[in-house]
């Protein structure tokens, strides 16, 4: 088969099975409107929690930074590119997290593989939850490690797992809240599994960090667990983007050997670390923001709790509603949109096979009349 017939065959197949994915620029889309030239929607679909991506206090710092130290780093920070914005934000982020170091990248995708990337040995294994991100799971996948998978939010099953021999090391890999279900792994259980088994944690808590726990320190704070390897991003509730690892001195030592996506990528914009250092300011006294989007989700689980959809187990700002076929999702989608709602339809391969759903996200920038507004165009859209 040539190349134009490999790739036309798996066009068509995405295609037959209604799952194409496509992509259209927007004027706005991080905020409570979605915007498109003359059009603009309810946004149900941005993972800005808190609505920091428009905060006066971050979009200042980054302005300010912008001016002050120019708009890119000018190289990796193993030359030119480590600033001291990007010391400053690391220094907070450890001590507010309680770690000895933090390490900052370019995105959560390149946090996770530089990791696995950087620690994982042929006579290693990685344990990680079914369901974990596609960054964690491909760089398994890559690695000379051995990858087994458990069932989803299954201590049990990981325990099954650790009690197998293995000649190197165990990595145990989950996530905070889990980002196509909303729900949150069970961090306690499989802490205690990991370390009875002198097996090493990783938290990908892309989707907590900002939202849940004390002062917004996320799920690994709210469960009193603290792993040997926490990973945050800055792309949901802090409102911009990259990420962070949190650990200890010796492993940051040795990611920063060893990390090749630390190493051979040019570091985050001085301006940027500015304006990730004014959203974690925000986030440490943001009690009334996260206020305000719990009381979104209250609102929107109890309207929803009568449609004729699966609403998913999440008491989180992501509120799945699963609708089964591809085809019905999107048409649903679409539905949603002609009354002013901007909801994502998730299909497979993103989602397992008959799980496709509408992926709701509610935010702190969100209003009442904007839930009721999503409640009511659901109750239409199903009658149809």
């Amino acid at each position: 088969m040539s190349w134009q017939a490999r790739i036309d065959a798996a066009l068509n197949e995405r295609r037959e099975n209604h799952a194409f994915r496509t992509r259209e620029p927007n004027e706005q889309g991080n905020g409570r409107w979605l915007v498109r030239g003359e059009q603009r929607w309810r946004n149900f679909s941005s993972n800005d929690y808190l609505g920091l991506s428009q905060h006066p206090d971050v979009t200042r710092a980054w302005r300010q930074g912008a001016e002050r130290y120019g708009v890119g780093s000018g190289g990796s920070g193993h030359v030119t590119g480590y600033h001291r914005e990007h010391a400053r934000l690391e220094a907070a982020l450890a001590q507010w997290l309680g770690f000895d170091r933090a390490l900052l990248f370019i995105s959560g995708f390149a946090a996770n593989q530089a990791v696995i990337s950087a620690l994982m040995q042929k006579e290693d294994r990685l344990l990680a939850d079914r369901l974990s991100h596609a960054s964690l799971l491909e760089a398994a996948s890559h690695s000379p490690a051995r990858l087994r998978r458990f069932a989803h939010n299954d201590a049990g099953a990981l325990r099954n797992l650790l009690a197998k021999p293995c000649d190197g090391q165990t990595l145990v890999v989950t996530e905070g809240v889990f980002s196509m279900d909303g729900d949150s792994a069970p961090l306690a259980q499989l802490a205690q599994a990991s370390r009875e088994a002198k097996a090493w944690l990783m938290v990908d808590d892309a989707h907590g960090i900002g939202v849940l726990g004390e002062g917004g320190r996320g799920s690994c704070f709210a469960s009193q667990v603290h792993p040997e390897l926490l990973i945050v991003t800055f792309g949901k509730a802090f409102g911009v983007s990259g990420a962070a690892v949190l650990c200890s001195h010796s492993l940051a030592d040795y990611l920063t050997q060893f990390a090749r996506h630390l190493i051979y990528s040019t570091s985050m914009p001085p301006a940027q670390a500015a304006a990730l250092h004014a959203a974690l300011r925000v986030i440490q006294q943001g009690d009334a923001l996260r206020s305000r989007l719990a009381h979104h989700i209250t609102r929107f689980r109890t309207g929803a709790a009568a449609l004729p959809l699966t609403l998913a187990e999440s008491a989180t700002a992501i509120q799945p509603l699963i609708v089964g076929d591809n085809l019905r999702t999107q048409a649903l989608a679409q539905r949603l949109r002609e009354r002013g709602c901007w909801v994502s339809a998730i299909r497979p391969p993103t989602v397992p096979a008959g799980t496709a759903r509408l992926r709701i996200t509610l935010t702190a920038a969100h209003e009442n009349d904007d839930i009721d507004a999503l409640l009511e165009a659901l109750y239409d859209a199903c009658r149809e």
